[in-house]
C-alpha cells in the first residue's frame, strides 16, 4: 500500500493509493460520537499514583500548545515517530483501540492514560516512556489474534473510528476498503471484496451491519465460496458478491 502523509494547516491526512484513509487529520467536534467505545480489553491493573503521575507526563511531552488536554495532530505524529512506525501502520490502529479514542488524530490525556494502563506499559522494562509503549505495544496485536472477541472489538472499533462527521452512520467505497485492507490483510475475501466493491454500482457506502458481517464471512466461508448458506440472512451486499464470484468461477474467468 502506498502511503503518502501530507501535513497542513494542522491536518494530516494519510493517502492510501487514490483513496483518502483520515488515520490522522479532520477531526470531528470536540464531542462524543457516542458508540466507539468498546472493550479493548488488556492488562488493565489498577495503576498506582506514581504511575499515573509518569504517565500524565509523558502524555505533556506530546500535548498540544493550544490545550494541554489533548494530543493534537502534529503530537500524534510525533508519538509515532518516537515509537518507530509510520502513522499508517496498523499498530497505530491498535493503540488507539486500547485508548479507546474518539476522533481521529487526537488523544485526550484520559484515553492516552487509559491506553497506557490496558497495553501495560507501566510494567514495561523501558517503563513508563515512548519506548515503553512501543514494548507493549505488540501485545495488542496478539490479544487480536488470539482472541475471537477481541478482533470483534477491534474491527468494529476500526468502522466507527471512521465516522468522521456528526451522524455520519457508513463508509465510502474507498475509505471501507482501505480500512478492511488494514484489519484483515491476510483474510480470504479482502482483496477481492475490494475489488468487487469498486466494480459494482449499486452501493455507494458500507454500513457496520455489511461491515462486521464481513468478519463472519471471512470466518465462515471459503474462499471459493463453497459452504455459502443464503438462508443465514445474510447482507444482500454480500450476496451479490458471491453471485460474483460463484459467476467468476463458474465461467472461468
Amino acid at each position: 500500500i502506498l502511503v503518502v502523509v501530507v501535513i497542513s494547516d494542522n491536518n494530516i491526512g494519510v493517502i492510501v493509493n487514490s483513496a483518502v484513509l483520515l488515520m490522522l487529520g479532520r477531526g470531528r467536534s470536540s464531542g462524543s460520537r457516542g458508540g466507539v467505545g468498546g472493550s479493548a480489553s488488556g492488562r488493565s491493573g489498577s495503576p498506582s499514583a506514581k504511575d499515573i503521575q509518569a504517565l500524565g507526563d509523558l502524555f505533556a511531552k506530546y500535548a498540544s500548545a493550544d490545550d494541554d488536554n489533548e494530543i493534537g495532530p502534529e503530537g500524534v505524529e510525533s508519538l509515532c515517530g518516537d515509537l518507530g512506525t509510520d502513522p499508517s501502520d496498523v499498530s497505530v490502529l491498535h493503540l488507539a483501540w486500547k485508548m479507546q479514542a474518539a476522533r481521529m488524530g487526537f488523544f485526550t490525556r484520559d484515553e492516552f492514560i487509559r491506553g497506557c494502563v490496558a497495553l501495560g506499559v507501566p510494567s514495561a522494562k523501558a517503563g513508563i516512556t515512548a519506548a515503553g509503549i512501543k514494548e507493549r505495544l505488540p501485545s495488542a496485536a496478539t490479544e487480536v489474534e488470539s482472541k475471537r472477541d477481541a478482533l470483534v472489538d477491534f474491527h468494529t472499533y476500526a468502522f466507527k473510528f471512521c465516522l468522521t462527521e456528526p451522524l455520519q452512520k457508513t463508509l465510502d467505497l474507498d475509505t471501507a476498503c482501505a480500512m478492511l485492507q488494514l484489519v484483515l490483510p491476510g483474510a480470504p475475501h479482502t482483496e477481492k471484496f475490494c475489488e468487487f466493491l469498486k466494480e459494482q454500482t449499486e452501493y455507494k457506502r458500507v454500513t457496520l451491519d455489511q461491515w462486521t458481517s464481513f468478519l463472519r464471512f471471512n470466518e465462515e466461508v471459503a474462499e471459493d465460496c463453497s459452504g455459502y448458506d443464503e438462508t443465514q440472512a445474510w447482507p444482500l451486499l454480500i450476496d451479490l458478491y458471491v453471485e460474483k464470484m460463484q459467476g467468476t468461477l463458474t465461467n472461468g474467468l
